[in-house]
């Protein structure tokens, strides 16, 4: 039998961050986790898409229990507002779920001038995650999930010399390094919470082929070229919507048989039911880890280490690495 969303165990008195959580994976994500009684925190950047989502999530679930924080992960000060707004009003957190970003943008920096995927998916996420781990410290059995992508298998190394791509920039191939990036983090992060001996537990997903309005976005910008419209095209006619793509996450993060490091993604790639797949390319897997830790704490002034029994280094100490330009231009929902 496959896992579906019903299989979602009773969720009641946990507080469940969903990043994106007002469109496409991230609101079917936001869905399951309050019908399963979850509290949410819905953390996005669009107030007029957010207040239509808590609208449609209200007439699905009149019971449920939400709450909106405004994230842009494109600002690293939106990220630290988002981050401390949540830990203002909850003591712990026991799900978060990495979840918004952009594909195949032109090139762009965010607003602290970083190359804007790498900048939100993935370096937005390293802060928000290093300034919840108190509170994902606090939960008996905290999970964190990232939301990766068949991208990643295109990927070239991560060059800690130009990670911002100052060198050379591609729509595509920078996507797929930020996809890489979100791999490497949930990995990575899961071997911190193992060496530290707490139980919190990082786990990776990717949705296959699905439906969403990211791939009407890349196209409609103009980064993603003629592959955007053909992706376009194709997974209006064959993707999987977003209910059935929402799930591999949803499973990473509920199942209580799922084990930390492990990936979640369709049976058969691009398809088919969520359910534990192989962590594939790990030739110098670690060496790649280890550079993404150094890039991402030098690039934000961020550090994401857990020390044993579970105290968190997840405060601004290092400096920032200093950047060509400081204002942004797009960022995830």
């Amino acid at each position: 039998m496959s896992w579906t969303e019903r299989d979602i165990p009773d969720l009641t008195g946990r507080t469940a961050v969903v990043t994106g959580a007002n469109g496409g994976l991230g609101l079917q994500t936001a869905m399951a986790l309050v019908r399963a009684g979850a509290h949410l925190v819905m953390a996005a950047r669009d107030p007029g898409q957010t207040a239509a989502a808590v609208t449609r999530l209200r007439a699905a679930h009149p019971t449920a229990s939400v709450e909106v924080v405004p994230l842009d992960l494109g600002d690293l000060s939106s990220v630290l507002a988002a981050a401390r707004a949540v830990l203002d009003r909850h003591e712990r957190v026991d799900l978060l779920v990495n979840n918004a970003g952009v594909m195949a943008t032109p090139r762009r920096m965010t607003a602290d001038g970083f190359e804007l995927q790498f900048g939100v998916n993935h370096l937005g996420h390293w802060a928000l995650t290093a300034h919840l781990l108190p509170a994902l410290l606090r939960a008996s059995a905290a999970r964190v999930v990232t939301v990766t992508s068949t991208a990643r298998h295109r990927a070239r190394r991560l060059d800690a010399a130009d990670p911002h791509l100052l060198r050379g920039y591609r729509p595509w191939a920078a996507y797929a390094r930020s996809k890489t990036a979100n791999l490497h983090f949930g990995l990575g992060l899961q071997q911190r919470f193992a060496a530290a001996g707490v139980p919190a537990l990082s786990l990776v997903a990717h949705p296959g082929l699905t439906d969403t309005d990211l791939q009407t976005r890349a196209a409609r910008e103009g980064g993603a070229g003629w592959v955007g419209a053909f992706f376009q095209v194709l997974t209006a006619r064959s993707g999987m919507s977003p209910f059935q793509g929402a799930r591999p996450q949803l499973r990473a993060v509920t199942d209580p048989r799922a084990r930390g490091g492990e990936l979640y993604a369709p049976r058969y790639g691009s398809h088919g039911p969520a359910v534990r797949r192989p962590v594939l390319r790990r030739h110098r897997l670690q060496e790649q880890i280890d550079v993404l830790w150094q890039v991402s704490a030098r690039a934000t002034g961020i550090p994401l280490e857990v020390a044993p029994g579970g105290l968190s280094s997840g405060r601004r100490t290092a400096r920032r690495e200093p950047h060509r330009r400081r204002r942004g231009q797009g960022s995830s929902q």
